[in-house]
């Protein structure tokens, strides 16, 4: 069972969690491409794109940040890995596209616990590494993931 993270003062450093996997698809693609105005060939044309460096499509960096970010929120009873005194998103740091993103690839991200911020009395900043994965277990995507939260009461 999950540990139920009610405040920063929670978590310890080297903590990890792994996110459920999600397999891209191609309504993933054209709907970030409707929704941001991105229409670069390289996700949606596959003339195109067979003719590129990757040999074929592949879907935005931006979608692949945007998922990465996300999947770890559907972790176990508690739907995520951020404490309820979860306050804001405070940055991200460190970001790097290493491998790409495929339609049909299936992905999960992995988390680690690198540093807890104190902010001050009531409030710090969890630091977490995201590695994101293919089902090939090849980095496509990693950053450092920065939440302000909100810390036990004295």
């Amino acid at each position: 069972m999950a540990k139920d993270y009610l405040y920063l003062d929670d978590y310890t450093i080297g903590e990890r969690f792994v996110s459920p996997a999600r397999t891209i698809t191609e309504a993933d693609v054209v709907n970030f491409a409707g929704f941001t105005g991105d229409w670069h060939p390289l996700h949606t044309d596959v003339e195109y794109a067979a003719q590129g460096p990757f040999g074929g499509r592949i879907t935005h960096g931006m979608l692949t940040l945007s998922l990465g970010m996300a999947l770890p929120f559907r972790l176990g009873p508690y739907s995520s890995y951020l404490p309820k005194s979860f306050i804001a998103f405070y940055g991200i740091d460190e970001v790097r596209f290493t491998a790409p993103n495929r339609i049909g690839d299936t992905i999960r991200t992995e988390v680690e616990v690198i540093d807890i911020l104190d902010k001050g009395k009531n409030k710090g900043v969890l630091a977490v590494r995201c590695l994101v994965k293919n089902q090939r277990d090849e980095i496509i995507a990693s950053f450092i993931l920065k939440v302000f939260c909100g810390k036990k009461p004295a």
